[in-house]
């Protein structure tokens, strides 16, 4: 009974103690409503990775080319915006494209039985490579029109748009995953493929769509980033690899069965976003938050192993 109590609660328990840490250390400077907006707002690009990452963990796979979806997401878009191509248009092709991207992920997965990791790796090296076809290598910024920039600095009632956007998907996702057939159906190939084929789910169009919004996200998050800081680094995905697989990891001990949620994604991101802002108030050097979140996926394995032995 105490190991399910951990499991189930720890990870909040831990996450309310990571705040009263910080609040009391930096108080004047943590404990602001400009600060909170700021994290919100910083942590949305990463919640948004997650949330795709989310929907290949439930079906038991892995897309190790999401950074590079994330880069190509943001390099589409600046680099059409530069065209003078309409912002919202710039923005749906980079979904559209990496869309496409994850589909053939989950075509080579379902129709020839690879392994995840090798064929999202293979994917991802390709995309590289057409990043820097498309870039020469370098960061897009110039002739980057003031509108592109508009949807990453845009405030609504003082709320980051990108803040808005992210908890506008979490919500969508959140009745996807749970009240709809199609959700619920990525959750019994997850639990059992092999009961699920029984069962007449087809496997197939499962993965096809657990892949693909994966790398959908992916991509808008990659937009999004470009359109906050006004440029699209090459390597800018990069950076949300580790940190988006950890949110669900750590996402995972929160729920009761031990798999990936919504909510309990958005929970692990939460964490990951507020340790790196309170560790950035206190000055301390950013490879320590690198050590902290292996440090974190490790004890949120053992906390889920704790749980499931009760």
């Amino acid at each position: 009974m105490r190991g399910r109590s951990l499991k189930n609660y720890g990870t909040i328990a831990a996450f309310f103690a990571i705040l009263a840490v910080f609040g009391c250390l930096r108080p004047a400077s943590f404990l602001t409503m400009k600060n909170f907006l700021n994290l919100t707002r910083q942590m949305a690009p990463l919640a948004l990775v997650a949330l795709g990452a989310t929907f290949v963990m439930t079906i038991n796979e892995f897309d190790l080319s999401v950074g590079s979806s994330v880069s190509l997401g943001g390099v589409l878009a600046a680099l059409l915006s530069i065209r003078g191509v309409p912002v919202a248009a710039c923005f749906l092709a980079a979904v559209a494209a990496c869309l496409l991207v994850g589909w053939v992920n989950g075509f080579l997965v379902a129709r020839f039985k690879i392994l995840s990791f090798i064929t999202t790796l293979g994917l991802g090296t390709v995309l590289d490579g057409v990043i820097y076809g498309l870039t020469g290598g370098t960061t897009v910024f110039n002739g980057i029109p003031k509108a592109f920039t508009l949807p990453g600095s845009l405030r609504i009632a003082g709320i980051p748009f990108i803040t808005l956007a992210a908890a506008g998907l979490y919500l969508a996702a959140y009745a996807f995953m749970g009240h709809t057939p199609a959700g619920r159906r990525l959750y019994a190939v997850g639990g059992n493929v092999e009961a699920a084929r029984i069962a007449g789910i087809r496997i197939f169009s499962c993965r096809l769509l657990a892949f693909s919004l994966c790398a959908a996200v992916a991509g808008l998050a990659g937009a999004l980033v470009a359109s906050r800081v006004g440029s699209a680094n090459t390597t800018a995905g990069q950076g949300y690899f580790l940190q988006a697989y950890a949110a669900v990891f750590i996402g995972c001990t929160v729920s009761k069965s031990g798999v990936p949620c919504v909510g309990g994604t958005l929970i692990g991101a939460a964490v990951l976003a507020v340790l790196a802002n309170g560790l950035t108030i206190l000055l301390i050097p950013s490879f320590l938050q690198n050590i902290l979140t292996g440090g974190i996926i490790i004890l949120a394995v053992i906390v889920q192993k704790i749980g499931a032995k009760e």
